[in-house]
């Protein structure tokens, strides 16, 4: 009965269609920014061997979700990020815009990397088991992690401007991770068995990693004009994967 009496005024949105609206809402956005943390994470999975890529994608949803629970129980302190701390040319910097920053240079980085893997592989061969370029389970764990957090603290700052109710922000959260838990194998064996899609993915997320670099430094680009070219390039080469079947079927 106490706990009832405690978790009533949490959760008296319910009746509020405004605060169901604002969930709605949350859920979706969330569900697409996540996007860009589940081509991240289904790209480096598939560079474990095959019997650990279920585990690393579980684990490291699971720890996105543990992590955005943690960050939503100091949210205090999470809001306070985007108070400036420094200042370089007239330009302020907050704990949010260097995190934003270390975080799009990582993706960059990695991205890079990676597009560098694909084109010129014999570069790797001693790395390399069956084409396919391996790293071990720890180092997938760690580099989910590490973006992981820089896109729960963005992802927390824009819930908190869109609602002020922590039970709506909790339920966004679980619903997104719940569905990133099921799209990740899906979309990861998708990745696998269509190799332009790599190079479209490995692009996204340089991209992305700009993005990131850029709202840092205090330029920010609307998310509606990179998801648009996200869709765009995706349906673009949805008609080239298209064309390519028909070819094949018909040279048979």
């Amino acid at each position: 009965m106490q706990l009832i009496e405690f978790l009533a005024p949490h959760f008296a949105f319910v009746n509020d269609p405004t605060a169901w609206a604002a969930l709605i809402t949350l859920v979706v956005l969330e569900i697409v920014l996540g996007i860009d943390n589940l081509i991240f994470i289904s790209i480096l999975t598939n560079k474990l061997p095959e019997a650990q890529r279920a585990q690393a994608r579980r684990l490291g949803i699971g720890a996105a979700l543990i992590m955005r629970l943690l960050l939503l129980a100091t949210i205090s302190i999470i809001v306070q990020l985007t108070t400036p701390v420094f200042t370089v040319f007239g330009q302020g910097f907050s704990w949010r815009d260097l995190i934003l920053i270390a975080g799009g240079l990582f993706l960059v980085w990695k991205a890079t990397k990676e597009i560098h893997h694909t084109v010129d592989p014999e570069d790797h061969q001693d790395t390399m088991i069956g084409g396919t370029l391996q790293m071990s389970l720890g180092a997938a764990i760690f580099q989910i992690l590490l973006l992981d957090l820089v896109f729960s603290i963005d992802s927390i700052i824009t819930a908190v401007g869109m609602t002020d109710e922590i039970a709506i922000m909790y339920i966004a959260v679980i619903v997104t991770v719940g569905v990133m838990l099921v799209a990740a194998t899906p979309l990861a064996n998708f990745i696998a068995k269509n190799p332009t899609i790599v190079m479209l993915a490995l692009g996204f997320l340089l991209m992305i990693g700009m993005t990131l670099i850029a709202d840092g430094m205090g330029y920010h680009v609307p998310k509606g004009y990179i998801y648009a070219a996200m869709g765009f390039s995706a349906l673009v080469e949805g008609l080239n994967m298209l064309a390519r079947r028909k070819k094949k079927s018909g040279g048979k």
